[in-house]
């Protein structure tokens, strides 16, 4: 019999030892387990399924009855006579066959249990999903494991309600295998006078940060996630639990005139330790030594198994010797990660002066690539334009230096998005991760072409490894809930969008990821009240209506989708630059006008709309695939058999 259940393990520390000290001590503690377990388990719906030894396995209907459970018996056992346990709680799927329970649940809560301390209980990320939002009861991260004979890594919660013991994460000795080689670059501080000169330290992070990526066994936090702290006066132990890293490097630069200061430090993050600092006083002209000095020593400090070989290798080689071209450059990235269309275009000027200035800059033209891909792919550019000056930048960068991954992302989103060469689309964007396992960006764009081509478990597989290197991302914790949404795995999708919330409550996408979720489940009408407060917070009559007008559409309230479909259509002749085809396709879809539905799709595809391929497959947008244009679809966009 196989049902869904909270798991719970319980187990008795230092029985073995008290046995052989205090024989009589070590079973009245046992005794007084035993009794506790059976008095609380029952009255919170559970049920104990196997004793062992000095511990017991117990089961119950909900995450919430199970965690209850396990804090009353903590608190209970906190006093006199006391008994120091530690319990694990995981929900999943498990089988029950002669008395014996089988099932991934089970192994899995009974690593958590073994990886808490007496006095506390430890919860899965899944468990805490389900309780994050009753009052009486709360939780602290204790971070990502590597549990032993688990696959992935699993993110761990300790209950701190009153009496519970909570501890440092680096007291914890279960089965686990703790981050190695896990770094974060923190954004350098700007200390100069001039607060303009933060495109500097930001640029010497992220040259740093790019260095340390290409040293191979050195796992390295994605730019988003370490930039999140920017400004923040955050503990560095926690911050090591949210990024999942031991090691965490962090200092400053003071520019002034031709002279620069830059301050390094490498700090443990289980205990806050300084492994190493040092000041480097330079001439300007000497920035790209410095930055290769700070790396060799931070690869050192990391990585003792090293050859003396790589050892000796340069790891950051000057991309010019034209410090007026690097600086453009510098600032180009700065207005590049603002991630605004009016940011990014002033971005390209400064990658294209730069290139004036050394026409042989590699990352300048990868860069500027990379952003003209921005503005054709958000409409902020004709695609085709766009799409040209996108090949023509890569090709150039990838000719000047060809272990550049930026070069290979924009190359591969010009074949992705606009020349649908799904073989080419691949290629480019594998051999970017290959050069560069943290570029977030090209595993997003791996992953939209997994859906694309029907492998959507790949899609998502691709995003979870995309998280563990950029956990903090909007953009790929918003790509991994489409990847769940996309493949059917609604729960999973819903509880990602709520931790993207929970990130950032105010977020547009979130919150309406949150509602397509909730309309897949069933319940159009929530659905259509989260949709209600999206377009409220566009501040707009005549944007953000489609999810509304969907919903509309699910609940049989025509009248209302076809109003929204007015007011859309009116916004595209008020703005004849704005594409809104795949809104007009999606409602039409809803609504079973199929006719007109159509009609839009094959708008999309002869204005290069790429989602397309995905919408036409989507669970809540599906057209018949029996219907002839269906496959007339799938042959424009080169995916017919």
């Amino acid at each position: 019999m196989r049902q869904l259940a909270a798991i719970m393990f319980s187990d008795m520390t230092g029985y073995t030892a008290l046995m052989q000290q205090n024989e009589q001590s070590a079973r009245e503690k046992r005794r007084r387990l035993k009794e506790v377990l059976e008095n609380t388990v029952s009255v919170y719906s559970g049920k104990i399924l196997q004793y062992y030894g000095d511990g017991a396995l117990s089961i119950f209907n909900s995450a919430i009855d199970g965690v209850n459970c396990a804090v009353k018996i903590q608190q209970t056992l906190q006093q006199e006579p006391k008994v120091d346990v530690r319990i694990g709680i995981h929900t999943g799927d498990i089988s029950i066959e002669d008395e014996s329970i089988f099932g991934d649940g089970v192994n899995l809560a009974s690593r958590i249990e073994s990886l808490a301390v007496p006095g506390s209980v430890f919860i899965s990320e899944k468990v805490f999903d389900e309780i994050k939002n009753q009052e009486n009861i709360s939780a602290r991260e204790m971070g990502y494991f590597e549990l032993k004979n688990v696959l992935k890594p699993v993110r761990i919660f300790a209950l701190d309600n009153i009496g519970l013991v909570v501890p440092a994460r680096d007291e914890l000795k279960g089965k686990t295998k703790q981050p190695f080689n896990r770094l974060a670059v923190l954004p350098f501080v700007n200390m100069s006078a001039d607060p303009e000169n933060e495109y500097f330290s930001d640029g010497i992070t992220e040259e740093l940060l790019n260095a340390f990526t290409k040293v191979d066994g050195l796992q390295v936090t994605s730019r988003t996630s370490a930039f999140a702290f920017k400004g923040k006066n955050s503990d560095i132990r926690e911050i090591g639990i949210q990024l999942n890293v031991d090691r965490i490097l962090e200092g400053s630069v003071r520019k002034a005139g031709n002279r620069v200061r830059i301050t390094a430090q490498l700090i443990n993050t289980a205990d806050g330790y300084h492994v190493w600092s040092e000041n480097f006083d330079r001439d300007i002209t000497d920035i790209f030594e410095v930055q290769d000095e700070i790396s060799s020593i931070i690869v050192n400090k990391c990585r003792e198994n090293l050859s003396a070989k790589e050892h000796e290798e340069k790891i950051l080689k000057a991309p010019t010797q034209n410090l007026e071209a690097y600086t453009l450059y510098l600032k180009g990235l700065h207005f590049y990660n603002k991630i605004t269309p009016k940011n990014v275009k002033k971005a390209i000027e400064f990658f294209e002066n730069a290139i004036t200035l050394e026409p042989a800059y590699a990352q300048a033209y990868a860069m500027a690539a990379q952003a003209y891909a921005f503005l054709g792919a958000t409409g902020q550019m004709q695609p085709g334009e766009a799409f040209d000056i996108v090949h023509k930048y890569s090709d150039k960068a990838i000719l000047l230096d060809s272990s550049l991954s930026a070069g290979y992302t924009a190359k591969g989103s010009a074949y992705l998005l606009y020349d649908w060469k799904w073989k080419e689309a691949f290629e480019s964007l594998s051999k970017a991760i290959e050069l560069n396992p943290a570029a977030t960006d090209a595993h997003q764009l791996l992953s939209f072409y997994y859906l694309i081509t029907g492998r959507k478990n790949e899609a998502v597989d691709i995003m979870e490894k995309a998280l563990k290197a950029d956990p903090l991302s909007p953009i790929v914790n918003k790509a991994l809930t489409d990847a769940y949404m996309i493949t059917g795995r609604t729960d999973d999708a819903l509880r990602q969008a709520e931790s993207l919330l929970d990130m950032h409550p105010q977020m547009r996408i979130a919150m309406e990821l949150k509602g397509w979720c909730i309309g897949a489940k069933g319940d159009w009408k929530k659905a259509l009240e989260i949709f209600e407060e999206v377009h409220r917070s566009v501040k707009h009559p005549l944007k953000g209506l489609a999810p509304m007008a969907c919903a509309y559409a699910k609940l049989g309230e025509r009248e209302k989708a076809l109003e929204c479909i007015r007011k859309i259509e009116q916004w595209q002749a008020e703005e004849p630059g704005v594409v809104v085809d795949a809104d007009l396709a999606m409602i039409w879809i809803s609504l079973g006008e199929t006719d007109k539905a159509f009609h839009h799709l094959f708008q999309c595809v002869e204005k290069r709309m790429g989602p397309v391929a995905i919408l036409i497959d989507h669970p809540n947008f599906k057209v018949p695939a029996d219907d002839p244009r269906y496959k007339v679809i799938k042959e424009k966009l080169n995916l017919g058999e």
